[in-house]
């Protein structure tokens, strides 16, 4: 029964954090092609507070309340189109994103230091998906891609990385203790 509880605590936590990066992905800076918007942010929160499988589970239901219409994307946009256009490698790179960042925690420790790591590497996973996918999509040059989906992202993405830590391993530090996080491995 316990067990039982403790799961649905942590899908109806996952259910919220589907909300916040909904929510994040509404402050954006708009730029040619990709614009700068919280998403990235929200999903680094979501793993470091979460963990792997329930980081994934969040960015998962973000990505399907997105499919399913409900304007959840960046600019209150939605749909299948918004996945298969230009900026839905990004979208789709946020499940590998949140599952590294997870996984990685719970291999070493929910830490400041490995939590940068973890963010850093997922900044890349990311802007790696994206950059593939406009280049594909929008059928630009490696450079192009590069120039557009990749280059601007890595000062600003470095700035989420740090956030993303730091907000993250409080926040996550704070549910653990009040027993409303399953905790893992938290030593060094």
């Amino acid at each position: 029964m316990i067990q039982q509880q403790q799961k649905l605590r942590m899908m109806i936590v996952s259910a919220l954090f589907a909300a916040i990066i909904g929510i994040l992905a509404q402050v954006t800076i708009p730029l040619p092609l990709v614009p700068i918007t919280g998403q990235t942010l929200a999903i680094g929160l979501a793993a470091t507070i979460l963990g792997a499988k329930y980081g994934t589970v969040s960015v998962l239901l973000y990505i399907l309340l997105g499919a399913v219409g409900i304007p959840v994307f960046s600019a209150f946009s939605a749909g299948l189109g918004v996945i298969f256009g230009p900026t839905g490698g990004f979208i789709i790179g946020f499940i590998p994103t949140a599952f590294f960042i997870g996984w990685y925690l719970e291999k070493t420790s929910f830490k400041f230091t490995h939590a940068m790591v973890a963010n850093t590497i997922g900044m890349f996973i990311t802007l790696c998906f994206g950059t593939v996918w406009l280049k594909i999509v929008a059928d630009l040059g490696w450079a192009a891609a590069f120039a557009s989906g990749f280059a601007p992202f890595i000062v600003v993405g470095l700035i989420k990385a740090a956030l993303a830590s730091w907000i993250g391993v409080l926040v996550r530090s704070r549910l653990t203790n009040a027993n409303i996080l399953i905790a893992h491995k938290e030593s060094a």
